[in-house]
């Protein structure tokens, strides 16, 4: 492991831009990737709290060599997801390596494995990647092409950064509750506690899009807003019971519920607030065990919604994900649905990245913060 060499962006003059308009150039351009053997990254060797230099370092270390089933792919831009906070106070370094985190990105394939169909070098991808793997802070990362989509075509490349975890989340999810995107969903309400997060703002959208009558969570003005923007019906405040709220506007129980903020706090609530035969979904663990018995009498279903598991447990559907954001970039190419990023910082350093993870860490958030271009 080494420091951030700051002259590798000098190796191989005019590589690392690729900036070729022709197709057969760019790709010869894109190939010659190959010679270089190392490349900058940001991680860290130490649990440490985000206002420590060393909580994430710019580092050098070797570029991976992609898998049968990878892509290698040049990181254009990341964004940060709550994941990446967790992930920094509780994974540990082994043996002193260094741990690089990163669960979003979009960026350019340089390198296609053997037994890779649907893609070639120089498409522009964006996906989350895979929790079991090194993450997407390197300038170069592998990643199974089964979980990666083609990037919007409309989008700037740090736009299409902070879609792939919260789009393929709040879709997932949405499945979990029995939506259906071909419009069988009309009439059915659903209650997104959280809203104005990545997740929360995400799973709004594809909820109306579905035709659901949308309700959900936020307090400050600006996050009452954010949600109102991208098509919340009716928006409760989250710092007060939710149910006298609710029947304020003649609603007494809700089809679905999506929890993307505390399961913990919400779920006797959500017991109480959901219809006979409903359907819960939450993607935030609980420090302790819920009572399931809440929902018996109601017949009521729950249900856990982790975006990596197809990839930890290679599930026969891995493809799904990939799919699932080939879907969402046609959305965005119809005007469907909108990217959430709400600020892009650059460029792609430990520095831009603190300040990311200090900026989710606060809870003040809105949308996703990407950072972008090394």
């Amino acid at each position: 492991m080494k420091r951030r060499n700051k002259n590798l962006n000098l190796l191989l003059p005019g590589v690392l831009s690729c900036s070729i308009s022709n197709a057969q150039a760019r790709a010869g351009c894109l190939n010659s990737f190959k010679e270089i053997t190392m490349m900058n990254a940001i991680g860290y060797t130490k649990n440490l709290p985000i206002e420590n230099p060393e909580s994430l370092m710019d580092l050098q270390i070797a570029k991976p060599e992609p898998r049968p089933k990878d892509l290698l792919v040049k990181v254009h831009s990341v964004s940060v997801n709550p994941v990446d906070t967790k992930q920094r106070k509780r994974k540990a370094s082994v043996h002193g390596e260094p741990v690089i985190l990163g669960y979003d990105a979009a960026g350019t394939v340089v390198e296609v494995g053997s037994e890779v169909s649907g893609f070639k070098v120089g498409d522009e991808v964006y996906y989350a990647g895979d929790i079991t793997r090194a993450g997407t802070n390197s300038q170069f990362h592998a990643v199974d092409a089964r979980i990666v989509g083609h990037a919007p075509r409309s989008l700037k490349l740090a736009e299409s950064a902070g879609l792939p975890l919260t789009a393929l989340t709040a879709y997932e999810a949405l499945e979990h509750l029995g939506i259906s995107f071909s419009g069988t969903s009309n009439e059915k309400t659903i209650l997104i506690i959280g809203g104005a997060g990545g997740v929360g703002t995400m799973a709004i959208q594809m909820a109306k899009l579905a035709g659901l009558k949308v309700i959900t969570t936020a307090s400050r003005p600006e996050t009452v807003s954010w949600v109102k923007e991208f098509g919340a019906d009716i928006v409760l405040d989250h710092r007060q019971d939710l149910k006298p709220q609710l029947e304020g506007y003649g609603i007494r129980e809700v089809d679905v519920i999506f929890n993307t903020a505390n399961t913990t706090a919400y779920w006797k609530q959500m017991a109480d607030l959901i219809k006979p035969f409903g359907k819960i979904s939450s993607i935030v663990e609980s420090p302790e065990p819920i009572d399931l018995t809440l929902l018996m009498m109601k017949s009521a279903t729950f249900s856990w919604e982790l975006m990596f598991t197809r990839s930890m447990f290679q599930t026969p559907d891995m493809s799904h994900q990939g799919e699932i954001l080939d879907e969402v970039a046609e959305w965005i190419e119809q005007g469907k649905l909108r990217h959430t990023v709400s600020q892009i910082l650059k460029p792609l350093t430990a520095a831009n990245l603190r300040k990311a993870h200090a900026l989710l860490e606060s809870g003040k958030g809105r949308g996703k913060i990407v950072v972008s271009e090394w």
